[in-house]
């Protein structure tokens, strides 16, 4: 599952980001309205997070331009304990559920839970590509009676591509959403992982390969018999 998590205190972004991490979730980490609004509007998250009060643009606002656009995509927002009229004033612009600050990790993670079972477009937990799938939860990539764990880069870049069947994406694209938009990685990282993906299908004798088109980019396709 990925997540945006928008707040600009960053002692407390690092904390959540850590909590949410260990849990297996993945998260993009902003620090102002302006790039959660960026983010989310180029980006599929299963979830979004927000803190009301942020630079650039109010959580609020993040919330009232997504939901504009037609975004529909669950948000919490976080809010200061005793501002009531901004926990009304998120509900009615379409926020799924509030949580007050200083909150407990375990109370944020079970939010969380609470708020991904409300997702209208259902993503399943198992993705499915010709005769591999891939576990959302576990990490785990599967085919033909065998299985890899995968490390979390290698899962992300294959979950990418899974999402994305028979769509190419360039390799600028596949940094970016993998590695995040503030890397220091190079494009030839990309190539490397890749390359082990790659591997990774040819152990579990799969049908899928990974196609590349000179400067195009990367995509999944499922040979014939």
């Amino acid at each position: 599952m990925k997540l945006l998590y928008a707040e600009d205190e960053r002692s407390m972004s690092e904390a959540v980001v850590d909590i949410l991490s260990y849990h297996k979730y993945i998260v993009d980490a902003v620090y102002n309205g302006t790039d959660a609004l960026a983010f989310a509007q180029a980006e599929r998250y299963d979830g979004i997070i927000l803190d009301i009060m942020m630079p650039g643009l109010s959580g609020l606002e993040v919330l009232r331009r997504l939901r504009a656009a037609g975004c529909r995509t669950p948000v919490l927002l976080l809010t200061a304990k005793a501002e009531v009229e901004d926990q009304i004033q998120g509900l009615d612009l379409g926020a799924d559920d509030y949580l007050p600050k200083p909150f407990s990790m375990q109370l944020l993670l079970a939010r969380v839970r609470a708020l991904l079972r409300r997702r209208e477009a259902f993503t399943p937990d198992v993705l499915c590509c010709g005769d591999l799938s891939l576990n959302r939860s576990s990490y785990e990539l599967s085919g033909n009676g065998r299985s890899f764990l995968l490390p979390k880069l290698e899962f992300q870049l294959m979950e990418l591509l899974m999402l994305n069947r028979g769509i190419y994406l360039s390799t600028e694209d596949l940094l970016c959403k993998v590695w995040g938009y503030d890397t220091q990685a190079e494009l030839g990282t990309v190539w490397v992982y890749i390359s082990y993906l790659r591997k990774r299908l040819t152990a579990l004798r799969s049908k899928v390969r990974i196609a590349a088109k000179r400067n195009v980019g990367y995509t999944l396709e499922v040979a014939d018999d």
